[in-house]
């Protein structure tokens, strides 16, 4: 029975904060840093005209805090009340938003739902107990030293918009976190001389990343049902948790990753060989010279998903390019994980080659999948009987006494 998802109108926050397009950039900024927004909607008298968020402010390359927000406006999904969790996930991973407006049929603001509405209603998922967070979690795109200066997240806003990054020691060790709302509340501060951090006495990006971030890191050991990992970012108040293993780096579990979750199980019941609702995410392919690299990232992947779907039925398949940042050469690991009615597969692929590595894990994902359904082939063959001179009972008496004349057995012992 497919499970029953809670709607818009049950998950979204009424009466949202909100800002009227003329109001300045250090208005939003202080509302963010106050309530914790990522995202705020924005409105012409009472009707809903965009939003504004951290992202669009901090990749600005020239702005003042005088700035009006409806110079930094985007246009979000809009949600219906009667919207269910996995369409709004969807919704919410396409966009790369945190949050999304829900409006009425004349398309006045009802609400808001975020993805912490979303995981905080995925915590008591039943579907969401049988992922593990090992299974889901992908390496961080970037290891931040509590050392770095404040300047280096700027150019890294990106990465803050879809997980706080892990923050280390001088020994490697795990001591805080850092995101975009850490990032937002040293820009919201009073500023004097030109963007200076008054406590610090200096220019507020070289302030260290050490005094921003949040610690200690909120962790969770391997083996976490997902659903826990859920009401732990629900009770801690934060959008990611880092999966710790002895002798390891910590991976990154985040809202996103529960949000493909969700999706993948929102998908399931499709036909087998039909790829046309197949979910793709692709993350991290940022800044790439060649406009065509995605065309063809994108062709390699329907034509393997078409493959894969001849063995399983495919429901998501995420998709993610973490470049090595420090590394001399072009290489970057590739991960891949595909939610299937069957399970959840995983790959990955270290190299330079974007358009080879992608075809590797999908011939690997291919493989994987085919295993899987010889191995469901073996298991639903009947049990054959017995080899025939292995006696059994016979329920008909002629076929019986056919059987005995063939042989030479007419039942009676010899004298």
């Amino acid at each position: 029975m497919p499970p029953t998802w809670p709607t818009a109108n049950e998950l979204m926050t009424a009466r949202p904060s909100t800002l009227p397009f003329d109001a300045p950039i250090a208005r939003a900024l202080g509302l963010m840093r106050s309530g914790g927004f990522h995202e705020i909607p924005v409105l012409r008298k009472s009707r809903l005209i965009g939003m504004i968020t951290f992202e669009s402010i901090a990749r600005r390359a020239s702005w003042t805090l005088n700035e009006k927000v409806e110079h930094l406006l985007i246009l979000p999904p809009l949600v219906t009340p009667t919207s269910r969790l996995p369409e709004i996930a969807e919704q919410l991973l396409a966009t790369g938003l945190r949050a999304a407006p829900v409006v009425g049929a004349r398309g006045e603001l009802l609400g808001i739902v975020s993805r912490t509405d979303l995981v905080r209603a995925l915590a008591t998922v039943p579907e969401a107990a049988a992922a593990r967070v090992e299974e889901i979690a992908r390496s961080p795109d970037l290891l931040v030293h509590e050392t770095d200066p404040v300047r280096q997240l700027i150019a890294q806003v990106r990465l803050l918009e879809e997980h706080p990054l892990p923050v280390l020691d001088r020994k490697q060790r795990l001591v805080g976190a850092v995101g975009v709302a850490d990032l937002g509340s040293l820009l919201g501060r009073p500023i004097a001389g030109g963007k200076r951090d008054v406590r610090a006495g200096r220019s507020a990006m070289e302030v260290l990343v050490g005094s921003i971030m949040r610690s200690p890191a909120v962790t969770v050991p391997v083996g976490t049902p997902a659903s826990l990992a859920a009401l732990r970012m629900t009770q801690e108040k934060v959008s990611s948790v880092f999966v710790v293993e002895d002798g390891r780096p910590p991976r990154t579990v985040g809202q996103a990753e529960l949000l493909q979750l969700v999706v993948g199980k929102g998908r399931t019941g499709g036909a087998r060989g039909r790829v046309e609702d197949v979910y793709v995410e692709i993350t991290g392919l940022r800044g790439s010279g060649d406009p065509g690299l995605l065309a063809e990232v994108d062709h390699l992947v329907a034509a393997g998903l078409r493959r894969i779907a001849q063995h399983v039925h495919p429901t998501l398949l995420s998709l993610h390019f973490a470049p090595h940042a420090t590394h001399r050469t072009s290489d970057l690991t590739l991960e891949a994980r595909l939610h299937t009615d069957d399970g959840i597969f995983y790959a990955s692929h270290t190299g330079w080659n974007v358009l080879a590595g992608v075809s590797e894990l999908l011939e690997e994902l291919d493989g994987q999948t085919r295993r899987v359904r010889e191995a469901r082939r073996r298991r639903g063959r009947a049990p054959r009987s017995r080899a025939v001179d292995e006696e059994s009972p016979v329920d008909d008496p002629e076929l019986e006494r056919r059987i005995r004349s063939a042989t030479g057995d007419d039942g009676e012992d010899d004298a």
